[in-house]
């Protein structure tokens, strides 16, 4: 099993947790959700040593996927853009309008090289990862789960103490509980949950106490 490291950096006003994964013994890994701040991203990248071989996107809110483009830009060779679903294609195409509204600048629109689906899997740093389309905060939002590593990529779909934004545009909020409680929560207790914004947590943790999720809470 390949040595695996994983470093957060936190992008925009919306501090998104792009996450860096890479194999530190052959540098070979990714960028997950680059919402931003591409030249602070690779920045990152170049420090740690790190061989990009893809950048992955779970869903295409502009804070996810609004620097994938000009960071694309920035890294030796082709690296290609895999995800989300197609079904995010209306989101990832009104970045720029996004970011207009925000008052966000730097971000850019972006076709992905590669659409995924769910049952797909990605390799990350030499791990497989298996894909799931976890519907709900938008139609094609997909996480990663690494059975190997235990580790769910899960986007904005869960939080800790809280759940994925569902009041945007293209959200389902019956959809996105369906979507936890079918993809996630039996991934089992023990796996580690890095979220798209905020601490990490565990499916265990979020079973147990988020109000979300236990009955009778909220």
């Amino acid at each position: 099993m390949p040595e695996i490291e994983i470093a957060i950096v936190p992008v925009t006003p919306f501090q998104q947790n792009c996450a860096l994964v890479w194999d530190r013994v052959t540098h070979r890994g990714a960028v997950v959700d680059p919402g931003g701040e591409a030249t602070k991203i690779a920045g990152e990248v170049e420090r740690r040593g790190i061989i990009v071989e893809s950048i992955l996107l779970t869903h295409g809110h502009l804070d996810h996927a609004g620097g994938a483009a000009a960071l694309k830009a920035m890294l030796p060779g082709e690296v290609p853009i895999i995800g989300p679903g197609v079904a995010d294609r209306p989101l990832l195409e009104g970045i720029e309008e996004q970011a207009r509204m925000f008052g966000v600048s730097g971000l850019a629109t972006v076709t992905p090289d590669r659409w995924l689906a769910d049952g797909e899997r990605v390799e990350v740093a030499g791990v497989a990862f298996q894909v799931l389309h976890c519907p709900g905060h938008t139609p094609g939002h997909m996480v990663y789960f690494s059975p190997a590593l235990r580790l769910a990529l899960v986007g904005d779909v869960l939080f800790r103490g809280s759940i994925g934004r569902t009041d945007l545009p293209l959200g389902d909020h019956a959809a996105l509980l369906r979507s936890i409680a079918e993809k996630l929560l039996p991934l089992g207790d023990d796996v580690a949950v890095l979220s798209g914004h905020g601490p990490a947590t565990t499916i265990g943790e979020e079973r147990r106490g988020n109000p979300f999720l236990v009955p009778g809470t909220r």
